[in-house]
């Protein structure tokens, strides 16, 4: 059954089809990504986006889309959709589109008078190869089908033009052609498994725009250049496969090569299954190592988001093996950084002050959901060698204070996850006793002190437990407010009262210096002033500087990033801790917030949840279109429930 579909009446609606995009990656850094109806909106599309490391460590758009035309009696019906400068769209091809399904792969199937076409979009694991297969299922006369590639060679974050430095030559390889526009590029191998003829036609294609460029304030135009198209005639019942890719291939080999790939994928039909697919595709290995991106299309592996996202994205669905590769790359980051040496792994941002307290909670999440003895049997000595380093005050900007809580300086930079900057300086400059730092302090302490328990080592669990009781002592005072909820950071004898998200986690994690009466109180404060129905906000509409609607230029969007903005991944945990606090009497409530999430699926990028939502209805989605923390939080939350539901 098919759960993700479309059908024509939407599709041929531009103002709703061109908002919903697609996303396919190759587990090995590369994508492809576009609208419903394969008109490409942002710089960022492209149907083979690859990694070029010997340029730089961006993306690069090679193959930025591919118009099939139907070739009938002469007549040409061509299927691409292109937007070019003055809202004009040409050649208008959505309109022979007559539904789009994706269960396996995005699957489009057109409709051109007695022809019926089907196009089945797929990428092959682990190698930098896109493949297209059509299959003429009906047609009552001799058909052509026509295969034109737009080429692009450039990065993500640049724009391609006409110039006389892109090289036109192209030699023939099997049942197909290799061309590469630029010196420093890989060669693109676009092959057919028919025999076909090529067809060199250079020519630019001038003036394409992007409408998600404009939004967002940036340039938005660029020509694309076209060598010319493949032809092949095409029977009813055939399918033909076009491939694309950085190497040759047999093409004799397509054909299985396409039935492979198809059947291997995670069925998306259902909530859970659309979300473990989507689960896969930040899961990267790549130089010998796994990595976990922290979004796409425009994200790299950032260390926070790992350690957060990584157990919602392996473990919920007992891939406890993938958990394990990641951690290795993972653990390799976390001791070079302690040592203070380069890290030779492409891992950013670990040098955050709660990066190695998120590490820690990720290794309890392991011992929770795997078991407590092989955790520490793979992760005792790290868990231990963290806790020392960081009790001896060893890290840069996380220092143990002597009432026991932990503080950073955040006053110039940026060192929580509410991030934002405007000219170098943070825009929520969150600093001195940060609320989540010292709830995620407390819950290393306790955890540590239980691993401890389980390894013998007594004189240290007196130690980390001593520790512990005076963190949850001076916890409560310094950030718990005569109003009942949690101030979000206390400098200087001045304490933020700010409504944020982030004493939600002195609820939600397994350890909390708080009272259950202080943990209902704070919920509640959650309840009323952040939950909406796509994530917590950032900030209460009540207090000031209250910015919930992420549009405009840059600078705009950067100042509404964490004013007002609703997560996802913290409502993962708000609606964790309102299962350990009220247990089965909000299991009902947390089922209708799952909802909302469900929904999304059907929207921005179909099958899975963008980065963040507005705060205000109608609560839409913005950023990135793939968010790994925002898909692994919800997954947790959907195993819980399930959890709950066998009592």
């Amino acid at each position: 059954m098919s759960y993700l579909k479309f059908d024509k009446t939407l599709m041929t609606n531009l103002e709703v089809s061109l908002q919903k995009e697609i996303l396919r990656s190759n587990r090995s850094g590369a994508y492809s990504c576009t609208t419903l109806v394969d008109c490409n909106t942002r710089k960022y599309h492209g149907l083979l986006v690859v990694p070029v490391p010997e340029l730089d460590d961006e993306n690069h758009v090679l193959l930025s889309s591919l118009d099939a035309t139907v070739v009938q009696h002469g007549a040409e019906f061509n299927l691409g959709l292109h937007k070019y400068q003055g809202n004009n769209f040409s050649p208008r091809g959505h309109k022979y589109i007559r539904e789009f399904d994706s269960l396996q792969v995005p699957t489009t199937t057109y409709r051109v008078g007695g022809v019926i076409l089907k196009r089945e979009m797929m990428f092959q694991h682990f190698e930098n190869r896109v493949i297209i297969r059509y299959t003429l299922v009906d047609a009552h006369s001799e058909t052509t089908l026509r295969l034109q590639p737009f080429l692009a060679f450039r990065s993500v974050r640049e724009f391609t033009h006409e110039n006389s430095r892109a090289s036109r030559e192209y030699q023939i390889v099997q049942n197909g052609i290799k061309t590469c526009m630029y010196p420093g590029y890989p060669e693109l191998y676009m092959q057919i498994n028919k025999e076909n003829q090529f067809v060199f036609r250079p020519d630019w294609y001038r003036g394409l725009e992007y409408p998600k460029e404009q939004e967002r304030g940036y340039s938005s135009n660029e020509d694309l250049y076209v060598p010319g198209y493949f032809e092949f005639n095409i029977t009813k019942g055939e399918s033909v496969v076009f491939s694309a890719g950085l190497s040759e291939i047999d093409t004799m080999t397509l054909a299985e090569l396409a039935d492979f790939e198809l059947n291997i994928r995670t069925p998306r039909d259902n909530f859970y299954n659309t979300l473990i697919n989507s689960a896969h595709q930040f899961l990267v290995h790549r130089d010998h190592e796994d990595y976990l991106l922290a979004g796409y299309p425009w994200f790299k592996c950032r260390a926070r988001d790992m350690f957060i996202s990584l157990p919602g994205l392996t473990l919920t669905n007992h891939e406890s093996q993938k958990f394990e590769s990641v951690m290795v790359t993972a653990e390799k980051a976390i001791r070079e950084f302690m040592a203070g040496e380069p890290l030779s792994v492409s891992v950013t941002e670990i040098e955050h002050p709660d990066v190695l307290l998120w590490a820690i909670w990720c290794i309890q999440q392991y011992g929770d959901l795997v078991s407590m003895d092989k955790c520490i049997e793979k992760y005792g000595q790290l868990l231990r060698d963290i806790m020392e380093w960081l009790r001896a005050g060893n890290h840069p900007n996380l220092k143990i204070e002597d009432n026991g809580l932990v503080y950073s300086e955040g006053r110039d930079k940026a060192v929580t996850w509410m991030n934002s900057t405007v000219n170098g300086r943070p825009i929520v400059p969150r600093t001195g006793y940060i609320v989540e730092f010292n709830c995620l302090w407390y819950n290393a302490l306790m955890f540590s002190a239980e691993v401890c328990r389980t390894m013998k080592d007594l004189p240290l669990v007196k130690e980390l437990e001593t520790q512990a009781k005076k963190c949850a002592s001076n916890f409560v005072p310094m950030f718990y407010n005569e109003y009942g909820y949690l101030c979000d950071y206390c400098v200087d004898g001045y304490r933020d009262y700010n409504v944020r998200p982030n004493m939600i986690f002195a609820v939600a994690l397994d350890y909390s210096p708080l009272d259950q009466k202080q943990k209902k109180s704070v919920l509640d404060y959650c309840t009323k002033e952040l939950s909406t129905p796509k994530g917590l906000r950032s900030l209460s509409p009540k207090s000031h500087g209250y910015n919930p609607m992420y549009v405009g230029p840059q600078v705009q969007r950067d100042y509404a990033y964490h004013q007002g903005t609703a997560w996802p991944w913290v409502a993962g945990f708000y609606m964790e801790a309102c299962l350990k606090v009220f247990k089965m009497s909000r299991y009902s409530y947390v089922d209708r917030l799952l909802v909302g999430y469900e929904e999304e699926l059907f929207y921005h990028c179909i099958g899975t949840i963008p980065e963040l939502f507005d705060g205000n209805p109608p609560f839409h989605g913005r950023g990135a279109i793939s968010f790994a923390m925002n898909v692994a939080g919800i997954m947790r939350v959907v195993k819980l429930l399930d959890k709950y539901n066998t009592y």
